[in-house]
């Protein structure tokens, strides 16, 4: 049922944005293209074509690929270096204000998740909102053919794929969480509101650890709430960590640095077991 729901869900949006295409996590089931389409967009294995054509070097890397004559995924990756035959972490990292279309978005991590993982070898890929929520199918889309296509093309390990985001990137990362558990070995999501995975009417376990951190005087999303969907969570059997950061209201995310950071060793010691 929560897969038709999925199924049903993009290719509605599909017909409204007039892009269809195949994808990775609808089982590469070819979605046709209405005939009223005037940008033809490309087919995934196209967009994984050009996704193998970037040059990836250590550091900072930002990237536009095609998806459509008039469409692009905008993202960021920064690559450690490894050695041959080594393999690596792999955070996704989800900006905040997506519903704001702004070009740089995807290039707000100096202040939080490059100071948390800069003890750590690990990747990070940051993508572009294009001023829509995490849970719309077309970022959903998104998200999930660019991990797919980061563990084909880069030394990523899959068993240590990490999804975490502030404010509307934390709303977005407890979706992908619930929605695509295979994928991630944890979710970190901050100054979250995130309302609960239900199917049929039944509130969902999340299936992997999730470490939440909450300013304490977050005004726009309060630390009641998420304590009380944490609490609904923790009932059916989720494993949820929820951390108050003190005094933090919810403009300030460079300040939740050392949060992330203790969330980074959580990841470490108790998913990892390393």
């Amino acid at each position: 049922m929560k897969q038709n729901v999925k199924v049903l869900l993009f290719l509605a949006y599909l017909g409204v944005l007039l892009l269809g295409c195949s994808d990775s996590f609808l089982e590469n089931k070819t979605v046709p293209i209405p005939e009223t389409v005037e940008f033809p967009p490309l087919t995934i294995e196209e967009i994984e074509e050009e996704f193998a054509k970037l040059t990836i070097e250590t550091g900072i890397n930002d990237f536009s690929i095609r998806i459509a004559n008039n469409q692009t995924w905008d993202f960021r990756i920064i690559a450690p270096e490894v050695l041959d035959n080594e393999t690596v972490p792999l955070f996704v990292n989800l900006h905040g204000g997506a519903l704001t279309l702004r070009a740089d978005a995807h290039k707000g991590t100096a202040c939080l998740i490059e100071p948390a993982l800069k003890d750590m070898k690990a990747y990070i890929l940051s993508p572009n909102s294009k001023g829509l929520l995490w849970y719309d199918a077309l970022n959903q889309w998104q998200v999930v053919n660019l991990i797919d296509f980061a563990l084909k093309y880069l030394q990523v390990d899959s068993e240590r794929v990490v999804v975490t985001g502030y404010s509307d990137g934390g709303n977005g990362s407890w979706f992908l969480s619930d929605e695509y558990p295979e994928l991630f070995s944890a979710g970190i999501p901050m100054a979250t509101a995130y309302g609960l995975s239900y199917e049929n009417g039944l509130l969902q376990r999340t299936e992997i650890p999730i470490y939440a951190i909450q300013g304490e005087l977050d005004e726009l999303f309060p630390y009641t709430n998420t304590e009380t969907y944490v609490e609904q969570s923790l009932s059916v059997g989720s494993d949820v960590t929820l951390v108050q950061a003190t005094g933090l209201t919810h403009g300030e995310p460079c300040n939740y640095l050392p949060y992330l950071e203790d969330a980074i060793s959580w990841l470490k010691t108790s998913v990892w077991n390393e």
